[in-house]
């Protein structure tokens, strides 16, 4: 589930109340075939569905996405949050399809539902099986028009989306977006954000919610994809014989009208409450995403905000007159904007980072945007979307967006732009739309003469996009069995001449994409004593420079390659992953090389890395979540200070912060980094000799002063005793269980504790947990289980979750305690652990099918010298598993006492 308020607000489960009724008797529509581009091809049904498809051969997977053409701007007075609160709702079930959370997680899906603007969509991703295909297809078409949207399910779901609302006030960033947006649009809906007001979600009348879906969810404002492992006739028909036996309705939706009229003079606005850092931003009105010049805007924006390159990080982050600088655009259907953000420590001065930030953005005239910049700014965008078009799940996702504004051809449409845009275009529409007048930060001043910035409308989105053809398509890749014994087969475990381990499964892969991952571990109980922060800062400054490029060139040598690369590293280990494509896989391990042996460590750049730090760690010394979770951290490591493996307070990390040196990375980085103990995989399409050479030559030389030897974590029985936390004028709280048991990986009963974790909290919103908390109480929009079963000592940490309103602190701890007892008491039943194992056992298949998880899954297994065997014995005993085997080693181990309770949040609002 998606948290931030900018981004597409998120989902739901359960239900009651038939609302249409398909008929008994079948009959037969015409998919007729309407355009093909690179690979996607649309359809449409009779009843006005539209239809693409995606097929992909290279995975075991298959993707559904249904979305409609709904979002919180057709949401009327009154009814703010309803396009959003429904998307709850629809999860609730179907006649048919009676408990979708507990389909969902039988049959292994990785699901969710999203809210936007333009738009609302459901999806799900799952192994491609005729059966899972067959019930995916049922139930999304069955609760289009059949979904139960009952008084009864909104009764306790409204306090769930409530819940997620006060957990968004909790954030100063949405908030304050949120203010700004307000600010911005007089008129239109897209001013007001997604998740509602808290009136509305309380007093909606569940009639008005019931006439919003039958409005709207239909299959004439729907669009269906599929992207995955499948036979395209075959899904036709089997789309046909569900989607297709639906009529198409009689009424008619009426087009949206509502304009905003040009902004006529800077607007401000002001939010004061509790926090820790400060914020400032400035808003623009932007055509919409589809209008031509929203190409050049998006150059432009990455110019302006680019990390580590971008002008606002020069002036203002690079002057300290911030942390961090940021910036984005809404690319909606109609009119949107473009966002650019500072944060600044409590104790800076706002009014001259204000000062600068407008200077930066409003005087690009005085110093152009030049084509260097331009090229640059292409290279990232490009790249992004290059490496996107080479999952089909991530296209199949990222087409609703497109939907939403208008039609899904925009996104190669738009990639077609950027490749266009020049400085000229750039620098006309910084002119155009980055003014004074068109500049949401606040406040109000005469002006002698109107300046307006009047934002241009697109006529016709299909017009623009008719007859448009796209390219070739990208390589498509083999169709690649993730079965245990076959990826054993096809990945080749050596050592390089260095030691290092190294495991490499060639294949062929849509966009000849390939992923690397890397692990190192270093140093020993001794050499490590009181060098925690040391180790996290040192990791965190390995991207900001080597000998031969700066930051900036850095990020630039990485964008030329098309490599997403993330590189870092604590205390006791640094990793590393990339996803780039065969022509420039080699080229970038040896930059990935250069950044790991050859760091520079530039004193302006470790200055400014302690200040983003610094905010950052400040930012979570009132937010209940940071701190009820840091206090699970500490709970679970019980070890003393200066110990590798302790956990301190946010106070101490700031100390620690504050007291390092850039000597003191140094030293660490000389000390500790080398190919002593090393993995590294690569999964995609690569040269296996070539890329081991390359290999060879990038870890030779390079072995650490300090030998590396593990750093036991023994278990230990933990403290009991309840820890509360008092967050003043915090809407949200935090409810966190902590329980640690003596079982490791390779213990008997680790697959009983896996699976019954599985069903306590951590499947999907049909848990024990999650149904108490969430599903019959309504208290908490996100409730679990999680457990971190050890790798090497007989150790495992179980811990619970719940997010809500402080005055609900104890009505949780109590559905929790109960629901501990019931579970020892009455145990879970034989048609839980079936859905359960169903679940469980097809989600891992689901991961083993995922490149950048399965090349994590390698570089584990070279590091406990396991084959794949491990884990298919591990899924053969889960399966053997009968409830009465999991139900004995749950209360084996489990307790309602044993427990600690800790809970973060306003305290002076907990009901006793």
């Amino acid at each position: 589930m998606l948290g931030k308020w900018f981004k597409p607000s998120t989902i739901a489960i359960a239900a009651t109340l038939s609302i249409t009724s398909l008929s008994s008797v079948a009959f037969t529509q015409e998919l007729k075939k309407v355009t093909e581009v690179e690979g996607i091809s649309e359809y449409r049904l009779d009843n006005g569905l539209q239809v693409l498809l995606f097929p992909d051969q290279t995975k075991e997977t298959v993707t559904v996405n249904v979305t409609y053409h709904v979002g919180s701007k057709h949401e009327n007075y009154g009814e703010t949050g309803m396009a959003h609160l429904l998307e709850h709702l629809v999860f609730k079930g179907t006649p048919k399809h009676k408990d979708i959370p507990a389909e969902l997680s039988s049959h292994g899906a990785r699901p969710n539902g999203t809210t936007w603007t333009d738009r609302t969509n459901y999806f799900e991703t799952f192994a491609a099986t005729e059966e899972n295909i067959d019930w995916a297809l049922s139930m999304e078409s069955d609760r289009m028009v059949n979904s139960f949207i009952a008084k009864k399910d909104l009764d306790s779901e409204m306090t769930v989306v409530r819940n997620e609302f006060e957990r968004g006030e909790n954030n100063p960033f949405r908030i304050t977006l949120q203010r700004m947006l307000a600010a911005s649009y007089e008129w239109h809906n897209y001013g007001k954000s997604t998740i509602g007001s808290r009136a509305d979600l309380e007093n909606v009348p569940i009639d008005r919610l019931q006439a919003f879906y039958r409005k709207y969810y239909q299959p004439d404002n729907a669009t269906l994809t599929v992207a995955g492992k499948f036979d395209s006739e075959e899904m036709l028909k089997k789309i046909n014989a569900t989607f297709g036996q639906i009529n198409k309705p009689e009424r008619v939706i009426s087009p949206l009208y509502t304009a905003e009229p040009a902004q006529d003079g800077e607007r401000e606005v002001t939010v004061r409450r509790v926090g820790d850092a400060q914020m400032i931003g400035s808003i623009y009105h932007v055509p919409a995403g589809s209008h031509p010049d929203f190409s050049a805007i998006d150059v432009l924006r990455e110019i302006l905000s680019a990390e580590a390159t971008g002008r606002l990080h020069k002036a203002l982050v690079e002057n300290k007159l911030a942390s961090t600088a940021f910036g984005f655009n809404f690319q909606w259907a109609e009119p949107g904007v473009a966002i650019f953000m500072a944060e600044v420590d409590k104790t800076g001065d706002l009014a001259k980072t204000e000062a600068a930030l407008i200077n930066t953005l409003e005087n690009v005239a005085a110093k152009p945007v030049t084509a260097e910049e331009v090229e640059k700014a292409k290279r990232t965008l490009l790249k992004n979307t290059k490496l996107a078009f080479n999952s089909s799940e991530r296209t199949a996702m990222e087409l609703s967006e497109w939907l939403g504004m208008g039609d899904w051809r925009l996104v190669f449409l738009n990639r077609d732009r950027v490749e266009q845009v020049t400085a000229e275009d750039v620098n006309r529409v910084a002119k155009k739309y980055i003014t004074r007048n068109n500049r949401t930060l606040g406040r109000f001043i005469p002006a002698d003469k109107p300046e307006r910035a009047e934002i241009p409308q697109v006529d016709s989105v299909k017009a623009m996009v008719k007859g448009y053809k796209g390219r070739e398509q990208v390589a498509q890749g083999e169709a690649f069995d993730p079965s245990h014994d076959n990826i054993d087969a096809r990945a080749g475990i050596s050592k390089l001449d260095t030691g290092v381990k190294v495991a490499l499964l060639p294949k062929k892969t849509r966009g000849e994409s390939v992923v690397v991952r890397m692990s190192m571990q270093m140093g020993d109980l001794l050499s490590l004593q009181g060098l925690n922060m040391v180790g996290d800062v040192t990791g965190a400054m390995l991207m900001r420079g080597t000998e031969n490029y700066s930051r900036e060139q850095l990020k630039e040598a990485f964008d030329k390659l098309e490599a997403q690369v993330s590189i870092g590293g604590d205390n006791t280990s640094a990793f590393v992953t990339v996803n780039t494509t065969r022509k420039n896989l080699n080229d970038t391990l040896k930059l990935v090389a250069e950044v790991l042996q050859k760091p520079t460590f530039d004193e302006k750049e470790f200055e400014l890395y302690k200040s983003e730090a610094k905010v950052g760690i400040e930012q979570q010394l009132q937010d209940p979540q940071a701190i009820a979770f840091r206090a699970y951290s500490r709970h679970q490591s019980p070890f003393p200070k200066g110990h590798p493996n302790y956990t301190g307070t946010f106070e101490e990390d700031l100390a620690a912060l504050n007291a390092t040196t850039l000597a003191d990375i140094k030293r660490f980085h000389d000390d500790f980094y080398g190919s002593n103990s090393m993995q590294i995989t690569i999964v995609g399409d690569f040269d296996k000799v070539e890329s081991t050479k390359v290999l060879d030559e990038v870890t030779a030389n390079w072995q650490s002063s300090n030998a590396y030897n593990r750093i036991d974590a023994p278990y230990k029985k933990l403290s009991n005793a309840a820890m509360d936390f008092n967050t003043p004028d915090k809407e949200n709280a935090t409810f966190v269980a902590s329980i640690s048991l003596p079982v490791g990986q390779e213990h008997v009963d680790a697959p009983a504790l896996t699976i019954g974790n599985y069903m306590l909290g951590g499947g999907f919103l049909n848990s024990r947990l999650a149904m108490r908390l969430r599903q019959k109480d309504g208290l908490s929009y996100g409730a679990g289980s999680f457990i971190n079963i050890s790798d090497f000592d007989e150790r495992a940490s179980l811990g619970a979750y719940a997010i809500c309103a402080p005055q609900n602190l104890a009505k949780v701890e109590l559905g929790f305690k109960e629901e501990i007892a019931r579970l020892l008491k009455d145990g879970f039943t034989d048609k839980e652990v079936t859905a359960a194992k169903s679940g469980l056992l097809q989600g891992r298949k689901v991961s083993r099918s995922q490149d950048r998880e399965l090349a994590g899954a390698l570089n584990s297994n070279l590091r406990l010298d396991r084959t794949m065997q491990f884990a298919k014995k591990y899924e053969q005993k889960i399966e053997k598993l009968s409830a009465d085997d999991i139900n004995k080693v749950m209360r084996k181990y489990l307790s309602v006492e044993a427990f600690a309770i800790i809970k973060a949040g306003d305290m002076s609002k907990v009901e006793q």
